[in-house]
């Protein structure tokens, strides 16, 4: 199995707001969620079918127990905080990140249902990176999300404010733009190192695909810092710029 861009996460101090774009104005869907080690996060899928991408939200909670999120939100703010990737073999792909001279941090295998580790910011292109394996009888997203859809969501806890009802038409999520100051040193990492299949590219940006129908678009700037730009999605209305919880979200006319 290859590795999958599983979802982009974003920081948020404002959950209800946050919920409110992307259900409320965007038409997502809540699917997941529940209580982590220092945050607490919840999953929406925006998009319908095999199309789409995942936005997950993070709040601080219980810094005490890990500070990661409280410590990121104190220097930048809210914002986009990470890129998860889920691999099949996280042993594998950590020998094999290593092997290409990648310094992974808070590797942790011990929980056969959720494994993870991160690279960071520095090495992943200005944005951190999480590498994740999920125990094989996990139910993938797209089960998850028919399930939701159906009234049958299970969460751990659903600790967040009801949102208000999903807008209709759908907001379909199509990708996230990066940019970098190098294009061959950007698609060697996501495509030589995290599988991405190379989809279009010009003389100034190169698009990556997952099979999940995740995206990647990376943007050439030269003498700029790599790192997040926005996030591009689709809907019925005219081309404008929304803001997710300090994450640009470009929409343009379907």
């Amino acid at each position: 199995m290859p590795i999958d861009f599983d979802h982009v996460a974003i920081a948020t101090t404002d959950i209800q707001a946050a919920l409110a774009t992307v259900v409320g104005d965007l038409g997502g869907t809540i699917f997941s969620g529940g209580n982590g080690y220092g945050f607490r996060w919840v999953q929406v899928r925006l998009g319908e079918g095999a199309e789409g991408m995942t936005v997950e939200l993070l709040v601080d909670w219980e810094p005490q127990q890990n500070d990661f999120l409280a410590r990121f939100l104190a220097r930048h703010g809210p914002g986009q905080h990470h890129l998860t990737f889920k691999v099949p073999d996280l042993a594998a792909t950590l020998e094999r990140v290593r092997n290409a001279g990648f310094q992974p941090v808070n590797v942790d295998l011990r929980d056969p249902f959720w494994k993870e580790a991160f690279l960071q910011p520095r090495e992943a292109h200005g944005t951190v990176v999480q590498l994740a394996q999920v125990h094989p009888d996990h139910p993938g997203t797209p089960e998850l999300v028919k399930e939701a859809v159906a009234g049958n969501a299970f969460f751990e806890p659903e600790w967040w404010p009801a949102p208000p009802p999903r807008a209709e038409p759908v907001c379909r999520l199509r990708r996230v733009v990066m940019s970098t100051p190098s294009l061959p040193a950007a698609v060697g990492f996501f495509a030589g190192l995290l599988d991405g299949e190379v989809v279009s590219e010009d003389g100034d940006a190169v698009e990556l695909a997952w099979p999940g129908s995740g995206c990647v678009r990376l943007e050439l700037h030269p003498g700029a810092p790599p790192g997040f730009l926005r996030l591009e999605g689709e809907h019925d209305g005219a081309t404008e710029t929304r803001d997710l919880s300090g994450a640009p979200l470009l929409l343009c006319s379907r």
